[in-house]
């Protein structure tokens, strides 16, 4: 299922017309920051069910807002001592020996119920740079 929006780059050029593009900037960063942090915090709650010493929660790691291929972007990933990195994958879609790890599917279930805080950080901080 997709959904196409008309008419938002027209109103994109138009705000950074008339705001600047550090303004535009500016503004998108702080809405990238607030939704990304809302994920984190959805992230962290469904990790929480199958925790055993919260290594994978501990190493959540948010970059800051980066250029990538022309879109600002900021990354969620797992940063850490732990080394959680190289699991996490494992936990998302199980393996051939463990096919239904406990936590299969929670970053899926995060992003979907993120969704709308998303959409709200995002236009919290459109409505704040205005």
């Amino acid at each position: 299922m997709s959904v196409k929006i008309t008419g938002l780059n027209k109103l994109l050029s138009e705000l950074e017309t008339k705001l600047g593009k550090q303004a535009m900037e500016r503004i998108s960063d702080k809405a990238l920051i607030d939704a990304a942090n809302e994920f984190v915090k959805t992230l962290k709650s469904e990790f929480e069910s199958f925790k055993d010493e919260g290594y994978s929660i501990e190493e959540i790691t948010i970059t800051g807002p980066e250029w990538v291929n022309g879109v600002r972007t900021i990354k969620v990933h797992w940063s850490g001592p732990h080394g959680r990195y190289r699991i996490i994958h494992l936990n998302e879609w199980g393996t051939i020996n463990n096919p239904n790890p406990a936590g299969k599917g929670a970053i899926a279930r995060a992003l979907k119920n993120s969704e709308k805080a998303y959409r709200n950080a995002v236009r919290k901080a459109i409505k704040g740079g205005l």
